[in-house]
C-alpha cells in the first residue's frame, strides 16, 4: 500500500476539523450548547461552564468525508464507520438531552447501555458476514486461541469498555484529543504492517480529524468534544483493534484509558466497601489536579504515558 495516501488522509481529516471548527464554534455557541459542569468537581472547572460542547461532530464529520474519500466501499470501511458513528450517535444524544434539560447528566446509564449494545450487536453481525476469524492472537508468544461463538460477548465487552474507558478519560482539555491521537496512530502502524490499507486509512483519519479539532480543544479550549466524540472515538478505537487482530494489545496501547477507568472501579469499589477514597477524586487525572498540578502538566504527562504504551505496544507486536 502507498504510504502517501494514508498520509494524504490524515492532512485532509485534519484540514478539515480545521476549517470547520471556526464555522461550528459560533454556531454551537448562538444555540446555546454550553457545557454544563458537575459542581463536585474541582473547582477552577467552574470557569469551564457554558463553553460550547457536541465538538465531536466536528471530528466524527471530518473523519467520514476523508474516509469515505479514500477508503475502499467494503465492509471493512462500513463496519468501523458504523461502529464509530454508531457510537458517537449514542454520544450526541446524551450531549443533547443534558443541553436541553440543562443539567450534567444525558441519557440514564440503562439508556446509553442500551445504544451501545445495539451498535456492538450490528457490529457483530457485520463480522460474523465478513467471515472475521473468533481467534484471539496473543502478541510476543505468537499464540491464537479460538474462541468460537464466544468471541463476541467479548467484542461486546471490549467495546463497552472501550468506550467508556475513553469516555472518562475526556476530563481535562486536550487529554482526550492528544492520547486518542497516539493510539490511532500505533494502530495504523500496526495495520499497515498487516497490509490492512483500509483500516490503516480510517485510523489515519482519525488522527488528523483528532489532531484538528485539538487546535480548538488546547487549553484553555474553545470547545468541547462532549460525548458525541469521546464515544465514537472510543468504538472506533475498539473496532480497529478487533480488525487488526490486535484486541489483546487494546490495554496496553491505550493503557492511559485502562488506567482512568481502574482508577474510577477502584475509587467506588473502595468507597463502598469501606467508606474510604483511595483518589482525591477519580477519574485519575482529577487526583492530579487537586494534588496541585497545573492541567497542561497533567495533560503532557498523560501524551508521554500514551506515547510510552504506544511504542511499548508496537515492540511487542514486532513492528518496532
Amino acid at each position: 500500500m502507498d504510504f502517501s495516501i494514508v498520509m494524504l488522509t490524515l492532512g485532509v481529516a485534519f484540514l478539515l476539523s480545521v476549517i470547520m471548527g471556526p464555522l461550528a464554534i459560533p454556531l454551537l455557541r448562538r444555540l446555546k450548547f454550553g457545557q454544563q459542569v458537575r459542581t463536585d468537581g474541582p473547582q477552577g472547572h467552574l470557569k469551564k461552564a457554558g463553553t460550547p460542547t457536541m465538538g465531536g461532530t466536528i471530528i466524527m464529520l471530518a473523519l467520514a468525508l476523508a474516509v469515505l474519500r479514500f477508503g475502499e466501499k467494503n465492509m471493512e470501511t462500513a463496519l468501523l464507520l458504523v461502529a464509530s458513528l454508531g457510537y458517537g450517535f449514542v454520544g450526541f444524544l446524551d450531549d443533547y438531552i443534558k443541553i436541553l434539560f440543562k443539567r450534567s447528566l444525558g441519557l440514564t446509564a440503562k439508556q446509553k447501555l442500551l445504544g451501545q449494545l445495539i451498535v456492538s450487536a450490528i457490529v457483530c453481525v457485520m463480522l460474523v458476514m465478513s467471515e472475521h476469524s473468533t481467534s484471539l492472537h496473543i502478541p510476543y508468544f505468537d499464540i491464537d486461541f479460538n474462541l468460537g461463538w464466544l468471541y463476541f460477548p467479548f467484542v461486546v465487552f471490549l467495546m463497552l469498555g472501550t468506550s467508556n474507558a475513553v469516555n472518562f478519560t475526556d476530563g481535562l482539555d486536550g487529554l482526550l484529543a492528544g492520547t486518542s491521537a497516539i493510539a490511532f496512530g500505533a494502530y495504523a502502524v500496526i495495520a499497515l504492517n498487516n497490509t490492512q490499507p483500509n483500516i490503516a486509512i480510517f485510523s489515519a483519519a482519525m488522527v488528523g480529524a483528532v489532531l484538528g479539532f485539538l487546535v480548538f480543544n488546547a487549553h484553555p479550549a474553545k470547545v468541547f468534544m462532549g460525548d458525541t466524540g469521546s464515544l465514537g472515538i472510543g468504538g472506533g478505537l475498539a473496532a480497529v483493534a478487533i480488525l487488526t487482530k490486535a484486541e489483546i494489545l487494546l490495554a496496553i496501547i491505550g493503557g492511559v484509558f485502562v488506567v482512568e477507568v481502574l482508577s474510577v472501579i477502584i475509587q467506588v469499589t473502595s468507597f463502598k466497601t469501606r467508606g474510604k477514597r483511595v483518589f482525591k477524586m477519580s477519574p485519575i487525572h482529577h487526583h492530579f489536579e487537586l494534588s496541585g498540578w497545573s492541567e497542561w502538566r497533567v495533560v503532557i504527562s498523560f501524551w508521554t504515558a500514551g506515547l510510552v504504551l504506544a511504542g511499548l505496544g508496537l515492540y511487542i507486536n514486532e513492528v518496532l
